[in-house]
């Protein structure tokens, strides 16, 4: 559980940085291909088996991250890659030790996943405390000043992470990761029905790749 969480503080502050990069995209579209990490990291050192039906579906997903994060070898800079492949890695890692956890704790589901969830969330919150106290003070008095909007982005936080905890102690992460990327329809839907921004012709092949994927997936 101490790795899980220091390994999603680490993919989380990767994750800030790259938002910083001018392609910024690209790197998040890296790093969001931590399916395909995920099933690497999996089957080398945590012994976890995929169907040859998996592994194409994973890999599948991860291609169709990169089309929709605008993709491009020739505008691809380094830094941003590598970024991107080390948030990607990280949280990877920390999905990984979280299946872990979870499986070792022989708590019988849902309060086994609940039980890791909760200790996760109380390590970080400790640590990232004692670190704003020592380092950054002002942060405490701006988290304050916009406390509503740290509370709503707090809850739904924790919403989606009692659903990723859930679902990666009953299958393999790279699976539930692959098809977690089904949440790139509801991104898209919000910005084309709510921000009148019109789809593109990569995002509809992004789209159909996902969809491809995530049936594979729930196939193995």
């Amino acid at each position: 559980m101490l790795g899980a969480a220091f390994a999603q503080i680490l993919a989380t502050a990767l994750m800030v940085v790259l938002f910083k990069q001018h392609n910024y995209a690209v790197g998040a579209g890296l790093a969001k291909s931590e399916a395909v990490v995920a099933a690497l990291l999996g089957s080398l050192f945590f012994g976890s088996t995929l169907s040859p039906t998996g592994w194409v579906g994973v890999f599948i997903g991860g291609a169709a991250v990169l089309i929709l994060s605008g993709f491009n070898l020739k505008t691809l800079s380094v830094k941003t890659a590598c970024l991107g492949i080390a948030c990607g890695a990280a949280f990877a890692m920390a999905s990984l030790c979280v299946r872990e956890a979870a499986l070792a704790t022989e708590i019988p589901f849902p309060l086994g996943p609940a039980y890791v969830l909760l200790s996760v969330i109380m390590l970080q919150t400790a640590f990232l405390t004692l670190y704003i106290a020592l380092f950054e003070r002002t942060t405490f008095l701006k988290m304050w000043l916009h406390r509503k909007l740290v509370t709503s982005v707090g809850i739904t936080s924790c919403i989606g992470s009692i659903g990723w905890f859930s679902a990666m102690s009953l299958q393999q992460v790279a699976y539930v990761k692959t098809l977690g990327q089904l949440e790139i329809f509801f991104m898209l839907g919000i910005s084309i029905f709510w921000l009148k921004k019109p789809i593109k012709k990569n995002d509809f092949l992004g789209l159909c790749l996902i969809a491809l994927a995530a049936i594979l997936v729930m196939l193995t």
